[in-house]
């Protein structure tokens, strides 16, 4: 057990629990009538994202804690914003488009959130940092949730999920490419930093001097 989030990030975490607080929020009947089952679904990932961001904040690194508590801050900030004035100042189709709105601007913004990975992964040509099984529900649950607000005709549901589906998609397509050097950039990088803190000399190419000793 390493006890260290090493370089995975806590961003794609964080932007899941807004993403999940706001659809539970639109979900309930009096935001939007008959889609309590989005409140029931995201109501209970909003519970296991903010369980997932406790730990990655146990587990941090410092500069990465305090990165990602001021982003926590930021989304609360966001959701208890839109809870407020969609309860104080709207009332009907105004409140359902107002938290429809922003529960599809955040869920766009929650599936872009691994691009940062996704440009590591091209990068260093390894998946050491974007897990299968990640990218795999990113898909699942994108291309799920399009199907539900096509056949409910719901846009806030619908487009927003749909261009989840088609960012999972890329993240599989990268993993195939990129699935045989899984974790080949990690390890070359520990080998040189062991090297370097052994004082191990960098191997030199010789001159070969056979050939002037025989001249000689």
């Amino acid at each position: 057990m390493n006890r260290s989030t090493e370089q995975f990030s806590g961003i794609p975490y964080v932007m899941t629990l807004l993403n999940c607080l706001l659809s539970t929020w639109y979900g309930l009947p009096f935001v939007s009538p008959n889609n309590i089952l989005v409140s029931i679904i995201n109501g209970t990932g909003a519970g296991l994202e903010a369980f997932y961001v406790l730990v990655f904040l146990i587990f941090a690194p410092k500069k990465e804690k305090a990165k990602i508590s001021g982003l926590l801050f930021v989304v609360l900030s966001i959701f208890s914003t839109v809870a407020l004035v969609s309860m104080l100042a709207l009332h009907g189709n105004k409140r359902k488009a107002f938290c429809g709105s922003a529960a599809a601007i955040f869920s766009i913004i929650m599936y872009g959130s691994p691009l940062a990975i996704m440009r590591l992964v091209i990068k260093t040509k390894s998946v050491e940092y974007m897990p299968f099984l990640l990218s795999l529900f990113v898909f699942l649950c994108g291309t799920s949730w399009f199907v539900y607000g096509l056949l409910g005709k719901d846009p806030f549901i619908a487009v927003p999920n749909g261009v989840g589906g088609l960012l999972g998609t890329a993240q599989l397509i990268l993993y195939a490419i990129y699935r045989g050097n899984k974790g080949k950039g990690k390890k070359g990088e520990e080998n040189g930093k062991a090297d370097m803190e052994l004082g191990k000399p960098q191997e030199k190419e010789v001159p070969n001097t056979q050939n002037g000793d025989a001249n000689a």
